[in-house]
């Protein structure tokens, strides 16, 4: 038997996959890095009720400004903390014994706080919850302010709606 073309049908093989196979693109998250400091003090002033602290352990537990949540929870959450209108007053915080709400959208700052050995599919529902709310916030003020879709802003109007609701997030890893 003659094995000479089995090493020209592999190859038409190996070609054949490597043509036809696909490679996802993975996507991180999307976030912009602070720009540097260039004339310390590199620090910012920022008043406590304006922070909301989320801790993940590395059992999975989620906790909320020191009260054990779920990931489920964290949407209705963030949603009364950062977009309360200024009234500085949050029903939800107070039935939980929650710091009051931030002072306004502009202020709420979210500090995430990540065991090393915490799961990274708990640290993404995580940020996939925060990203969420602030798409959910964000297109809210443009029906309400522009009337119409987010995909027809004009550069000057995303802007407006970016400063509107800054996504200003705090995140580190727990000692």
């Amino acid at each position: 038997m003659n094995a000479g073309s089995m090493a020209d049908i592999a190859f038409l093989l190996l070609i054949f996959f490597l043509v036809t196979t696909t490679i996802p693109n993975d996507q991180g998250i999307v976030r912009r890095l602070p720009s540097k400091c260039e004339a310390p003090p590199c620090e910012d002033a920022i008043n406590e009720r304006n922070v909301l602290r989320i801790a993940l352990n590395k059992n999975g537990a989620l906790l909320v400004n020191n009260k054990l949540s779920h990931v489920k929870d964290l949407k209705d959450m963030l949603i009364e903390f950062i977009d309360n209108n200024g009234d500085k007053t949050c029903d939800y915080c107070h039935g939980n014994n929650y710091s009051e709400a931030s002072d306004n959208p502009m202020n709420a700052v979210i500090s995430i706080s990540a065991d090393r050995e915490s799961s990274y599919k708990d640290f993404i529902a995580i940020q996939a919850e925060l990203t969420a709310v602030y798409y959910e916030l964000r297109e809210t003020f443009v029906r309400n302010n522009f009337g119409k879709e987010t995909a027809l802003l004009t550069p000057q109007e995303l802007k407006q709606t970016r400063d509107a609701y800054p996504l200003l997030i705090s995140e580190a890893n727990i000692k």
